[in-house]
């Protein structure tokens, strides 16, 4: 697949993370043989599990072996591979435009997400995009192809940071319209009350979704180090607060600790797979970082036996 030429893609970083597969944890369905683990037992060379024989089962699929061992007929099943649909969910309000221009907090999660869309595209994946803002609510669905990653791309490009969040209206309405099983990749700081957002996360998990959060956050906001009065803007609408940052950074921080505690409670009880990222690091090691562990994950799979 040739480079597409969007400015937040690197051909650089794409050729060094081409070698790991975007791999999906649990299985997932999709409309043409991939790599991916399906819910259907199908005729692959994966071994996944023994059954008992049925009237009507092949017979070739028989394992002789055991019925040696314990005189009864069981049938050896395999995975029936698929390819993964991708659902990307990127936040584009108002705080997303945090950060130095051309480094602001959605221009990394452009160069995030537009890459982990070329990375499962280049491996036959379908790829799709909800733009989540106040002004953004266009939504492509999954498919594959060149002219439809183009698509996503451009979506990318036009998706501006502005307004009020619209995540958590949005989560709902993906796990509402997302039919089929897929890996749902959120790009997004966060700034929504976590019970709030495990509801949503809870939402997917219960239309059996492999979900995937990126929480895009800056050093200053977690460290506060202001030393001087400063005027704080509400990015998303709100009033702006002048105050000296030394009358309000020790409570500051402990909403801060108390928020992230919150985070990580609802990671556990969502079963998501979390990333806490510092703008600061490089947007490839993210990704590669994420990439690897997902395929030490793949296929540990409990086999029954008879």
């Amino acid at each position: 697949m040739k480079n597409t030429g969007h400015e937040f893609l690197d051909s650089g970083v794409i050729s060094r993370l081409l070698a790991l597969p975007l791999n999906a944890r649990q299985p997932v369905t999709g409309t043409v043989s991939g790599r991916h683990r399906s819910p259907f037992r199908g005729s692959s060379i994966e071994f996944a599990q023994y059954r008992k024989y049925v009237p009507g089962d092949d017979t070739r699929r028989l394992d002789w072996r055991t019925w040696g061992r314990s005189d009864r007929f069981y049938v050896k099943e395999f995975e029936a591979d698929t390819n993964l649909r991708l659902a990307l969910v990127v936040d584009a309000s108002g705080s997303m435009d945090f950060g130095p221009k051309g480094n602001t907090r959605m221009d990394y999660a452009r160069r995030l997400g537009g890459t982990l869309a070329y990375l499962a595209a280049n491996q036959g994946d379908a790829v799709g995009i909800w733009g989540v803002g106040k002004d953004h609510r266009q939504k492509l669905p999954a498919k594959r192809g060149p002219s439809h990653l183009k698509l996503v791309l451009d979506h990318f490009t036009d998706l501006k940071a502005k307004g009020e969040t619209t995540i958590l209206e949005s989560l709902h309405e993906a796990a509402d319209q997302i039919t089929q099983r897929a890996l749902v990749v959120v790009v997004s700081d966060f700034f929504v009350e976590p019970e709030d957002l495990k509801d949503a996360l809870l939402h997917l998990r219960f239309q059996r979704h492999d979900i995937a959060l990126f929480h895009v956050l800056d050093a200053g906001e977690l460290q506060f180090d202001f030393d001087r009065p400063a005027r704080f803007i509400d990015m998303e609408g709100g009033e702006s607060v002048l105050t000296d940052p030394a009358l309000i950074s020790r409570r500051y921080k402990e909403v801060v600790k108390t928020y992230l505690a919150q985070m990580d409670e609802v990671v556990r009880l969502t079963g998501a797979d979390y990333h806490r990222v510092l703008m600061e690091e490089a947007y490839e090691t993210v990704l590669a970082r994420f990439l690897l562990a997902r395929l030490q994950t793949k296929g540990k799979q409990r086999q029954r036996m008879p």
